[in-house]
């Protein structure tokens, strides 16, 4: 009887923790930027991440597809978190 309990429980446990990882999400909330006059992929990455700005830049060319360093007053972005 304990051993079907115990295996159970596990069971449970199990389910419970796939359904929490599905709807994690991960490394943090996206948000969403609108590039103003001046803004540069460096000035972005210093004002929103700590540390080398050049990791937030390929963080965000990385979650916006960019293939370019080149961002337009008024365009949107993904700032990933």
């Amino acid at each position: 009887m304990f051993g079907k309990l115990l295996i159970l429980a596990l069971l449970a446990a199990l389910a419970i923790g796939l359904v929490e990882a599905r709807i994690s999400n991960g490394a943090g909330r996206k948000q969403l930027y609108v590039v103003r006059p001046a803004d540069t992929l460096w000035s972005i990455a210093s004002k929103t991440y700590g540390g080398d700005p050049r990791e937030g830049i390929w963080r965000i060319e990385h979650a916006n597809h960019l293939v370019s360093d080149d961002i337009e007053p008024g365009e949107t972005i993904v700032l990933p978190g």
